[in-house]
């Protein structure tokens, strides 16, 4: 319970924040997105906390409420590039590609060196099978976050779309030495091994 008295309410939103954070981690993800909704509610110029509830609800399944904040939050702070790719986001969820697309080049736009919008607007327009024009939103993903491995997938898929294999076999071998569990690189390998004619080696990634 937040302590009442001089000072309190100034502080309670940043507290009611700590509390979401922490009930969230212990996977109470409910309870997380009250006390996130109580956080905004006490301070609602506060861009963060629109972060904080839209991240709370999509933690507990509740995709409704996350993008109604979400469309809330980029109509309070249209200048946001964090705001106007949440709700990008959450636009594509729903199907809208078009509109999405829009949100997240906006946010680019606002910031260059956000690298969460380069990513999904390049694995839309894989999704959408216009993977060459794909490749230098993913490739700037990478640019501002060589660590990104839904990237680096995402962009040897769209290499595959293109037969450009031995450019993918590369992309992946980098993914695979930042990320030696990750079983996405090797299922993508085996495929353009097989591809190639090089059953053994196929076999051997997929088993991987």
């Amino acid at each position: 319970m937040v302590a009442r008295g001089a000072g309190a309410s100034a502080r309670e939103p940043e507290l009611l924040q700590v509390m979401s954070v922490k009930y969230s981690k212990g996977r109470y993800f409910r309870d997380a997105a009250d006390l996130a909704r109580r956080a905004l509610n006490a301070k609602p110029d506060d861009a963060n906390l629109h972060f904080l509830e839209i991240k709370a609800y999509q933690d507990a399944g509740d995709s409704a409420a996350a993008f109604e904040i979400a469309r809330r939050a980029v109509e309070r702070f249209p200048q946001s590039a964090r705001a106007n790719f949440e709700y990008g986001f959450h636009l594509q969820k729903q199907g809208n590609i078009a509109e999405a697309l829009s949100y997240l080049k906006k946010s680019m736009d606002l910031d260059p060196a956000y690298e969460e919008p380069y990513f999904f607007y390049g694995d839309l327009l894989v999704s959408e099978g216009l993977s060459e024009e794909a490749i230098p939103y993913l490739r700037n993903a990478i640019r501002d976050r060589n660590d990104y491995v839904p990237a680096r997938v995402t962009l040897s898929r769209a290499l595959m779309n293109l037969e450009k294999w031995q450019e993918a076999i590369e992309e992946l071998q980098q993914t695979i030495a930042l990320d030696t569990k990750h079983p996405q690189p090797h299922l993508l390998l085996s495929q353009i091994y097989f591809r190639l004619g090089d059953e053994a080696r196929a076999r051997d990634e997929k088993q991987i």
